[in-house]
C-alpha cells in the first residue's frame, strides 16, 4: 500500500526522467520484493545524501529510487503499473525547482522542498 502518490520536480528527477519533473508512489521498503537484478546509478540528492535510482537493465526504464535520507522507503515509478492512467497525486514536491512553464494543479498541495 502506497504511503503516499506524488510529483518531484527536483533537478535529478528532472534530468533522470527527461522530463519537468518524475511521478511515483512511496512505499515502505519492507513491503517489496524485488526480481532480478536492475542496473543502478547513485547521485548526491537535494538532501546531500546519496541517492539510488533503479532502471531495467533490459530496456532502461526508470523502476525505482532509494535514498539514504529515508532509507525505510522508497519510491516507484507510476510508469511501472500496470495502467498507468489510474495514477493520482497527492502532492508536488521540491516546486522550488519546477520549471516555471509546468501547470500544477491547484487541487493538491505543493512543497517547496520534501515534506
Amino acid at each position: 500500500m502506497p504511503v503516499a502518490t506524488l510529483n518531484c520536480h527536483c533537478l535529478d528527477c528532472q534530468r533522470s526522467s527527461g522530463a519537468p519533473f518524475a511521478s511515483g508512489f512511496i512505499v515502505r521498503v519492507s513491503d517489496v520484493t524485488i526480481a532480478g537484478t536492475p542496473k543502478t546509478y547513485a547521485v548526491l540528492a537535494g538532501s546531500g545524501m546519496l541517492a539510488t535510482r533503479s532502471f531495467c537493465s533490459v530496456c532502461g526504464s526508470p523502476l525505482f529510487t532509494q535514498g539514504e535520507a529515508a532509507p525505510e522507503v522508497m519510491s516507484i515509478r507510476f510508469s511501472t503499473l500496470d495502467n498507468p492512467s489510474e495514477f493520482q497525486p497527492m502532492l508536488d514536491i521540491w516546486t522550488s525547482s519546477a520549471q516555471p512553464w509546468v501547470c500544477r494543479s491547484q487541487a493538491i498541495p505543493h512543497y517547496p522542498l520534501s515534506p
